[in-house]
């Protein structure tokens, strides 16, 4: 399919978890305007329920679907649901993942002493919080003749960034997790079911906003060191990954697995010089 139409939603029916967080209701916001009915996951349940009506308020289909990624049952609970009213899912974007205080590491902190459950904490979140939705949602999608998982990966998992070791080493596992995943897909089920990762630079949320900046909005020592080894010298706006997500979801990528598209502004190709 090369024309414009392959590049639609319509139709689909698409699971977002992380839905109540901040990139998550971008990708809710664009998904739905391509055309999909949207399922969105989190535990927050009235901001599932606010924008579940903000959908609705525009034309779009969705649903709330109150879960915890990392309990499985209140997962197939929510699959459950989904299934009840619109008889299908063609997509997944596991968007829920994180940093925690307790996976990182302070400069002052020993290197020999580190907080081990704080780490695997953030570890797990970001790597079972991937595995286990899919675990779940995946033989549905797996139905179809043609079906997407997006999973988030991050610039974490590229290089060597300070203080967040755990969030680092859970991303770099989802993306071998990607590509090994990617692989039996296709060896199972051919083309009709692939799955992809998303790859942002630095954007502000709710986990790494008081790291990147002050009180004031201006730029921490931090916030300053990423937006200077970023060639367009600002962070990413939410709404800018809403294009690279959609075409992983649609038809238009029907040819691409185990990938990963990178939306970063520069930073991942920059030297530094």
């Amino acid at each position: 399919m090369s024309d414009l139409k392959s590049y639609s939603l319509k139709d689909k029916v698409i699971v977002v978890t992380g839905g109540t967080g901040i990139l998550g209701g971008a990708f809710i916001t664009g998904i739905a305007a391509a055309g999909a009915t949207v399922g969105i996951l989190g535990r927050n349940e009235t901001v599932a329920n606010e924008r579940v009506a903000a959908v609705e308020a525009s034309g779009g289909k969705a649903i709330a679907l109150v879960a915890n990624v990392l309990e499985e049952n209140e997962l197939i609970v929510a699959k459950k649901k989904i299934l009840a009213r619109f008889g299908k899912i063609d997509g997944l974007v596991n968007a829920a993942g994180g940093n925690m205080p307790e996976g990182v590491v302070q400069p002052e902190d020993n290197i020999f002493k580190m907080n081990i459950g704080g780490l695997k904490t953030v570890m797990d979140l970001n790597l079972w919080g991937t595995v286990l939705p899919t675990q779940v949602f995946g033989d549905e999608l797996a139905k179809n003749d043609s079906a997407s998982i997006v999973n988030i990966s991050s610039m974490n998992s590229k290089r060597a960034v300070t203080k967040v070791l755990g969030y680092n080493m859970g991303k770099a596992a989802v993306d071998c997790y990607t590509q090994w995943f990617a692989v039996e897909l296709a060896n199972r089920y051919g083309d009709k079911i692939r799955m992809n990762a998303l790859t942002p630079g630095f954007f502000l949320t709710a986990q790494n906003k008081k790291l990147l900046t002050n009180d004031d909005g201006s730029f921490t020592p931090r916030g300053h060191a990423v937006i200077n080894n970023t060639p367009f010298k600002r962070f990413g706006k939410a709404e800018e990954l809403i294009g690279a997500l959609v075409f992983l979801l649609s038809d238009a990528s029907k040819f691409v697995t185990g990938s990963q598209l990178v939306v970063d502004g520069g930073f991942s190709v920059f030297s530094g010089v």
